[in-house]
């Protein structure tokens, strides 16, 4: 098992398939895609799967999304992270993105933040990366003031699938500008 970060209070590492079962609890959540434009997933093998997924992420993009394990506990509250964009998303391809996905009970509770700017320093310290995307529906005001928190900038909105979305972007520039105000 590979960690990739630690926080505070978590532990980001690799999605393994011992957490389908939390996976799935999220995943199968209406409330949980409220803003994502997708339907809950119906079966824990869709999971399996998606977790499949991810872990081909990580041989043949060097990242993928990670599982979010709260260290008190030991247990899965959800994933973050960054994922290599390899389509076309408001006339980009080939861009990481941030995102990061909570079981309902974890909301409200920093956690989003915590994982996201962990996430970030993974991306500028460990990959090098120049700049970080994060894409958000209009509307999730929680998920926009999420990445803005961490730094991210609005820089336009797009129609994804014809919904509204903003574009925010943090370059590692600005975050090591961000970290040294902070520090």
């Amino acid at each position: 098992m590979k960690i990739f970060a630690e926080t505070e209070r978590l532990i980001l590492r690799e999605i393994l398939p011992i957490d389908a079962e939390p996976f799935f609890e999220m995943d199968s959540d209406p409330e949980v895609h409220k803003f994502l434009g997708t339907k809950p997933v119906s079966g824990i093998e869709e999971i399996i799967n998606v977790i499949r997924f991810v872990q081909q992420q990580y041989i043949e993009n060097g990242i993928g999304r990670w599982a979010i394990i709260e260290k008190s506990s030991g247990q899965f509250m959800g994933w973050t992270g960054l994922k290599l964009m390899k389509k076309y998303f408001n006339n980009q391809i080939n861009f990481h993105d941030l995102g990061y996905r909570l079981l309902q009970k974890h909301w409200g509770k920093g956690y989003a933040t915590e994982s996201a700017n962990a996430s970030l320093q993974y991306a500028f310290e460990q990959m090098k990366l120049k700049e970080v995307i994060g894409m958000v529906n209009v509307t999730n005001t929680k998920s926009n003031r999420v990445l803005e928190k961490c730094g991210m900038k609005h820089v336009e909105s797009f129609s994804r699938e014809g919904v509204p979305h903003h574009w925010l972007k943090i370059t590692q520039d600005d975050w090591l500008q961000l970290r040294n105000t902070v520090n």
